[in-house]
C-alpha cells in the first residue's frame, strides 16, 4: 500500500500528534551488532537521541517519545504551528541556520 503525502496527512495549521517512524532497508543496521558484517553502531544510538533534541528546539515541535532499534526507529511528534505563528521573520531565518548550518545555496 502507498503511503500518502505528507500535504494529505499534516493538516496546515492545526496541533497534532503523529506517529513517525523510519526504517533501514537492504539489511543495514541503524544501532547494535550487525550480525552479518560484525560491526557495532551501538554509537549512533547516543548521536540520534541528540539530534532528535537537538531538532525539537529548534523546529516548533514537541517530541513525546521515542524508540531507537537496530534497524528502524519510532517517533511521536506533536506539531505546534500556535508557536511557529508567534516567529518573526528574523527568528524563522535564525531557526532555518540553526537546522542547517553547513547550507550555502551557491
Amino acid at each position: 500500500m502507498p503511503a500518502q503525502a505528507r500535504n494529505q496527512v499534516v493538516r496546515n495549521g492545526e496541533i497534532a500528534v503523529y506517529h513517525c517512524w523510519s526504517r533501514c532497508v537492504q539489511r543495514a543496521f541503524l544501532c547494535g551488532q550487525d550480525s552479518y558484517t560484525g560491526d557495532d553502531y551501538d554509537y549512533r544510538r547516543n548521536w540520534i537521541e541528540k539530534l532528535l533534541e537537538y531538532q525539537a528546539g529548534v523546529f516548533a515541535v514537541d517530541v513525546g517519545n521515542h524508540s531507537v532499534l537496530s534497524n528502524h526507529m519510532h517517533l511521536i511528534a506533536r506539531t505546534r504551528p500556535d508557536i511557529a505563528a508567534e516567529w518573526s521573520d528574523e527568528e524563522v531565518a535564525c531557526r532555518w541556520k540553526l537546522a542547517w548550518p553547513e547550507w550555502n545555496p551557491d
